[in-house]
């Protein structure tokens, strides 16, 4: 049977990936809404070529361009509260959770509470309220599948596995564009710079978070929640050339690895398709051309905004709210020229020391942590 899919953030890189990936399966899945910020260029062609049923826009003016466009053929909703109404219709079976930073929460939890199927790409959901949505998910008998490529490698590792036998999980890293800039040179590091990943295509918040190395930092958080390993069980390696996505290493010593091409479609291929695997025509590992394959340990001192993901993880409550916040606008602040990409986790780490972290908070705490980072963050 064709399953129906809502993609929140279709115009992005994750949700303009699947719906590549869909494009291979039109008999499997069908993309009933797409949901976007403001890209009506990248939406109206995707209306076109896929034929939603309805799509969620955030802003009026970009509303009245896809009404102009497309009048009463298809159903046009708007807002946050169109986010929360689609996922919970009973013409969807899977949500692709692939808006970016703490905006995809809310629709993530309505989409649980109405026992969607998840393949969750916003890392933030779990980062910011993870202590909520694991709840949620056992209550809800809900399947939530990564589809961060080092998340998605874990749980493949992790199949057939007891979860008592795990003795740590290993994220692995490129390292990003700065690996092996000297700590002296970051200060004069330029937006175009840090924005240029050697590995990976993404979007720019996700790129500029992968050269702080704080999506490292996010995804440990992450990973915490979602396979139930304390902090001190979680490593994080750089491995520069991106094969293996992440491991994890048993009691008895042997470790599992999942390995494949720099490729986001193939994690995504697997939460919509998952638990069964389907053929695909993605680039292959050639070995024999790789050569080799190296590994170094992470440099917090250079890159500190992975430290302060432990910490904040380790804090707990809504502190990693206020980490996430933080980072949020203090990557808005360096992308248009505000800040230098040293700042950023300057500015992070003095919002977590000015919070008064609140334990085991509620959905309106989070939400209140939330505003008071983003305020005090742009005014500092």
């Amino acid at each position: 049977m064709q399953k129906r899919v809502a993609i929140l953030g279709s115009t992005g890189s994750i949700g303009s990936q699947t719906l590549e990936v869909i494009s291979h399966f039109t008999e499997d899945f069908y993309p009933t809404y797409l949901t976007i910020n403001s890209n009506t260029k990248l939406l109206t062609e995707q209306i076109r070529r896929f034929r939603p049923k309805g799509v969620v826009i955030q802003d009026e003016i970009s509303t009245k361009e896809i009404r102009k466009e497309f009048g009463n053929s298809i159903e046009i909703l708007m807002g946050e509260e169109g986010l929360e109404e689609i996922v919970q219709r009973s013409d969807v079976d899977i949500v692709v959770s692939a808006l970016v930073g703490f905006t995809g929460l809310r629709p993530t939890i309505k989409a649980i509470e109405a026992g969607k199927k998840i393949a969750l790409a916003n890392k933030e959901t779990l980062v910011v309220a993870g202590e909520i949505i694991m709840p949620l998910i056992e209550k809800y008998h809900v399947d939530l599948i990564p589809v961060d490529s080092e998340h998605s490698a874990i749980f493949q590792c992790l199949a057939g596995e007891l979860p008592n036998k795990v003795a740590k999980i290993i994220l692995t890293a490129s390292g990003g564009p700065f690996r092996t800039t000297p700590k002296s040179e970051l200060k004069h590091v330029t937006i175009d710079q840090a924005l240029a990943h050697p590995n990976w295509k993404m979007g720019s918040k996700i790129t500029i978070d992968s050269a702080t190395l704080m999506n490292k930092g996010l995804e440990v958080i992450e990973a915490h929640w979602l396979f139930g390993q304390p902090v001190e069980n979680i490593e994080v390696v750089i491995h520069p050339q991106s094969i293996i996505h992440s491991m994890v290493e048993f009691v008895d010593g042997s470790v599992k690895a999942q390995l494949g091409m720099p490729n986001m479609k193939i994690p995504i291929q697997y939460a919509l398709t998952y638990p069964s695997r389907t053929p695909a025509n993605y680039p292959r590992v050639n070995f024999p051309l790789l050569g080799e394959m190296t590994f170094f340990a992470p440099d917090t001192e250079r890159f500190p905004c992975l430290r302060l993901a432990y910490e904040a993880l380790q804090a707990g409550g809504t502190t990693p709210t206020v980490m996430n916040a933080a980072n949020e606008i203090a990557v808005s602040k360096f992308l248009t020229g505000k800040i230098a990409f040293v700042d950023i986790p300057k500015l992070i780490e003095e919002a977590m020391s000015r919070h008064s972290s609140k334990t085991h908070p509620t959905l309106e705490d989070i939400i209140e942590a939330d505003r008071w980072a983003r305020e005090f963050s742009l005014n500092n």
